[in-house]
């Protein structure tokens, strides 16, 4: 299998003010991303809200940005949990697995398994089923972190174990497991703050919330920071840094919805647990994107 190289998108799905998926929204972000020079797409990850989505609508979801995007671009499927054999259900009920580049597991949350007990997680699902599987490492949601051993035993054990969505937010894990991967195993950070660094230490991306917000301009920073253009990547970076903090300030993907909303492409609705973006947010937004060059 090629790899993946430079800017993936975790997609949001919008909602109308009643709550229901804005699927005309969701055709124009994946239009958005699409036309301004992203490598690939990732539904259903944490900031598409997934965990609110009932079953059907997460199908929904799939087959409107499937037909949006006509196979221009790889689509990365999350499909993760804290219950292994259902996790196994799930991917196995996929019956066009072909057509997904991947499936994006997510370590086991609230459970919070030792390292033996992550391993064995994913070791079953690779043996039960046929897909291959991106690790995805976010101790701030699930609880418990993957540790760079851990992965790398996965990763020299299971050839269907391809790579690792890295969001630990440290730059030095990242760089452990770096230093000892096989090469055929891909390092991707998920993290917009520390991209640059993960990909000038080896990385081969990024998969992004700010990109769709900003696609051009972190497509352009992600492919100099891979020809070694570091000044020129960090020039790019220091000009949205201000933008990618209010991004994260009251939280994903309430940030980017807000974002998103501002420059016309999709409405700012979230779903309960989460709230929309506060008017302060709003503003400092409005305000931080006139210094955008």
């Amino acid at each position: 299998m090629k790899k993946l190289y430079g800017t993936g998108v975790a997609l949001v799905t919008p909602f109308k003010k009643d709550g229901k998926i804005d699927f005309n929204g969701l055709e124009k972000l994946v239009k958005y991303v699409v036309d301004n020079n992203v490598d690939y797409l990732v539904a259903l990850g944490t900031t598409a809200e997934t965990a609110t989505l009932k079953k059907e609508e997460r199908w929904d979801v799939v087959k409107c940005i499937q037909n949006t995007n006509y196979k221009q671009l790889p689509l990365i499927l999350g499909i993760g949990g804290n219950n292994t054999e259902e996790v196994i259900k799930k991917i196995n009920s996929i019956k066009n697995l072909s057509d997904f580049y991947a499936i994006l597991s997510v370590s086991p949350y609230y459970n919070r398994p030792s390292q033996e007990g992550i391993y064995q997680h994913f070791k079953s699902i690779v043996s039960y089923t046929e897909a291959d599987i991106i690790l995805y490492n976010v101790p701030k949601r699930t609880g418990s972190n993957i540790n760079p051993d851990t992965v790398l035993r996965l990763a020299f054990d299971f050839k269907n174990i391809i790579g690792i969505k890295e969001a630990s937010g440290n730059v030095l894990q990242s760089y452990k497991i770096l230093d000892k991967k096989p090469e055929n195993f891909s390092v991707i950070s998920g993290d917009d703050f520390i991209t640059l660094p993960v990909i000038l230490g080896g990385g081969e991306g990024v998969i992004s919330v700010v990109a769709q917000g900003l696609p051009k301009k972190i497509s352009n920073m992600i492919s100099l920071a891979r020809n070694n253009n570091v000044k020129k990547a960090f020039s790019i970076f220091y000009n949205i840094i201000k933008i990618i903090d209010l991004i994260y300030e009251e939280g994903n993907p309430t940030g980017i919805k807000t974002f998103l909303d501002i420059i016309g492409i999709c409405d700012s609705y979230v779903r309960l647990p989460l709230l929309i973006g506060t008017p302060s947010l709003r503003e400092k937004m409005l305000f931080s994107l006139k210094n955008i060059k």
